[in-house]
């Protein structure tokens, strides 16, 4: 159903932009970076998060880490990851799936600034074979716009 409600999400508010569906999975990022062709930061995951008991998502670059220092900076206290049946019940999609769109209740989505170095990236579309390929502008544009420093991306080698 969650597949369903991504497309059903996108073509009422963003009828340009496609889920591809792969045979292969997208569950991982290391994964969805492979399917792709894209390195692994491109690949937008989405944290469902808890802090000071208000529910919400931070999208990320695949490859950054949530940082509790800036974390807790950005969102006036210490982010709590929340398990797979919370993930569920807040955006219906299941663990490796899991994205901003389809949403079965409007929900706080932020945006890290780790994204920002790409012009490019691809969320998952509600499914593990499920993504969307689209601009760091219109993924803001579609979760609000609201940007956060919240993780650390990898350091360079």
């Amino acid at each position: 159903m969650s597949l369903q409600s991504v497309q059903a999400d996108l073509a009422s508010r963003a009828p340009d932009l496609q889920v591809e569906v792969t045979e292969d999975s997208t569950a991982t990022v290391q994964l969805a970076a492979e399917v792709h062709g894209v390195e692994p930061g491109q690949i937008a995951k989405t944290l469902c998060i808890r802090v000071n008991g208000e529910e919400m998502l931070l999208v990320t670059r695949g490859d950054a880490r949530l940082d509790n220092a800036k974390s807790k900076a950005a969102f006036g206290g210490r982010p709590r990851m929340l398990g797979a049946e919370d993930v569920l019940r807040l955006t219906s999609h299941q663990v490796g799936g899991v994205c901003p769109f389809g949403l079965p209740a409007p929900l706080p989505i932020f945006l890290d600034t780790s994204l920002k170095v790409y012009e490019v990236v691809i969320p998952a579309g509600g499914d593990i074979h499920a993504s969307v390929r689209l601009s760091v502008e219109r993924l803001a544009e579609l979760c609000g716009n609201r940007w956060v420093d919240a993780c650390q991306p990898p350091m360079a080698v």
